[in-house]
């Protein structure tokens, strides 16, 4: 491009398809990759034609998904990850940080090529062997879109990406993301909508994405990027509001359904806007689920801000359970957000600093048996109450004792937390074994029972002392005993919503092959008796444990 002045500055085109680091620069290179022989797809079966009832999500990021000290590749996650995630019952995988983008530790949120799939973990076809096999193993692609902002840096990306600060960009203060440090799209542009419309179609038809999950999408809502509370229906409706940016999410799930009307959008928004899963014709945004990102901040703030004999059962039990009546919802315990440096995993705030000398299966401690229970607990009360669909970050299935952390300044540019020690898991010493063998055996039975697709769960009775929560879903009966140490000899189940008959637990997290003590008998036939409370059952219950319940 030349300026004004004459000067001439160099600019990677805006829709260029591959780029490679330049390493005495330490920049980000256009390259043409036209192979000579065109990837052959074998999907033709399970591309457009296919879509899970119920989202089972692994989220994961390529680079970290091996254990080696470096950035794994396409190939490496096709040919190992996907086993395991096929094996561990997901049936979506929802790949981070694909989009290129210069700054490997920005965990792929700030983006310059937009077109380009990320050069560190392969070429393009290596992205479409990845999908192509994921596809033969019947697991669908997601994408994590970034759309909400851009890299700001010129010459690499699209910012003066023809010597203006506003080609692609609000003019501005409103251009940029106070918080992120990033681009901000005008929304009202008609060559930035086609520019970012064909980008969604670009995505399904040269790799074969099955959707995406929208990254930002409160910030894209709002003038202000959600900074505020929502706190009454003024707070969605007010001069605060993007009507741009709305009306292109709504033109982004138009078109998206429209090329693939199997295709999967998710909403990542934290305002809880009204609508946002309604179709277009009620005047909804038309994404076919939000994340319930209110979930994972109640765990952390009970496991963090509270002792677990303090813990609200009506409290807990309102937050896994509430939602907007017929919108599509997915819910998770903790995603990325929660295991990247800074915050902690779940695993990791249940046992602190016990995790690095207590997880070999013959080492027992109060607090590191707790910890191994709740983690089941947790997960298995966030799966059957989930409304629509289930999301888990690579590795958190089994406790990863690590948070994420990428290579940078602060950590010397060490490799160390940007990835998965899959060798723990696959040890028979480690109790990450017990966790993964309880994952594996939850998501069958969540599969298995078509649980997401049974409707909601009801509240069968609720002991905020004895810190007990009973409730039925799809003709399964759920019991959980949250309370620390206090175990419960005769708990009363009310079978009304079942009916009369015998009862077997299916399910247990107390079970010896996830590090229970079996204490609770699978072979054992409940009967209901008629009690002046109504049919119902008397079971065992001991504490930090959960069970399902069928009639026979």
């Amino acid at each position: 491009m030349v300026g004004r002045l004459g000067l001439c500055y160099e600019r990677i085109p805006a829709y260029i398809t591959r780029c490679v680091m330049d390493m005495s620069t330490a920049t980000l290179c256009g390259q043409i990759w036209m192979p000579d022989v065109p990837f052959e797809w074998t999907d033709g079966e399970f591309y457009g034609r296919q879509r899970p009832d119920s989202p089972m999500i692994y989220e994961a990021h390529i680079g970290m998904a091996q254990e080696h000290g470096g950035i794994g590749t396409y190939r490496e996650f096709a040919d190992t990850t996907l086993d395991w995630i096929r094996h561990a019952g997901y049936n979506t995988v929802q790949l981070m940080a694909i989009q290129e983008h210069p700054y490997y530790a920005s965990f792929g949120y700030q983006v310059t090529n937009f077109f380009a799939p990320s050069h560190r973990y392969g070429t393009p076809d290596d992205l479409r062997y990845l999908i192509n096999k994921a596809h033969s193993m019947g697991i669908s692609v997601l994408l994590d879109v970034v759309h909400s902002h851009a890299c700001p840096n010129p010459g690499e990306g699209l910012n003066q990406q023809d010597l203006t600060d506003d080609q692609y960009f609000l003019p501005g203060g409103r251009g940029w993301h106070p918080a992120w440090q990033t681009r901000v799209f005008d929304y009202a542009k008609q060559d930035v909508i086609h520019f970012l419309l064909s980008n969604l179609r670009y995505w399904q038809d040269e790799f074969h994405f099955d959707g995406f999950r929208f990254d930002g999408v409160t910030s894209m809502m709002y003038e202000d990027h959600g900074y505020r509370s929502f706190d009454s229906y003024d707070s969605y409706f007010s001069m605060n509001t993007n009507i741009d940016g709305r009306i292109y999410l709504m033109l982004a799930n138009e078109l998206i359904h429209e090329v693939n009307d199997k295709a999967m959008t998710i909403a990542e928004d934290v305002s809880a806007f009204p609508g946002m899963c309604l179709p277009l014709e009620y005047a909804g945004i038309g994404f076919d689920y939000r994340l319930a990102m209110g979930i994972p901040d109640v765990w952390i703030k009970l496991v963090k801000d509270q002792m677990q004999d303090d813990w609200n059962m009506h409290y807990l039990w309102h937050e896994l359970t509430s939602g907007r009546p017929g919108e599509m919802t997915i819910g998770y315990a903790e995603s990325h957000d929660q295991a990247m440096v800074g915050d902690q995993s779940l695993m990791f705030r249940l046992a602190g600093a016990e995790m690095y000398t207590g997880m070999e299966k013959d080492y027992h401690s109060v607090s590191m048996d707790r910890a191994i229970d709740m983690h089941k607990v947790i997960r298995f009360l966030t799966c059957s109450t989930a409304a629509n669909g289930y999301l888990n970050f690579i590795g958190n299935e089994f406790g990863h004792p690590e948070w994420v952390d990428f290579p940078r300044e602060g950590n010397n540019w060490s490799y160390n937390y940007a990835r998965r020690q899959w060798s723990l898991v696959r040890s028979d010493a480690y109790k990450y074994e017990w966790l993964a063998n309880f994952d594996r055996d939850m998501t069958y039975f969540i599969n298995t029972h078509r649980v997401h697709c049974s409707g909601p769960a009801h509240s069968i009775w609720i002991d905020n002392e004895k810190k007990l929560l009973i409730y039925e879903r799809g003709g399964v009966l759920y019991a959980f005993n949250l309370h620390p140490s206090w175990s419960q000899q005769e708990v009363f189940i009310n079978c009304e919503r079942t009916g009369p008959g015998g009862y077997k637990v299916s399910l247990s997290t107390d079970d010896w092959p996830y590090g229970g003590q079996t204490r609770i008998s699978q072979d054992y036939v409940y009967y209901a008796d008629d009690t002046e409370f109504g049919y119902g059952i008397k079971l065992y219950l001991p504490c930090r444990t959960g069970v399902a319940i069928e009639k026979i």
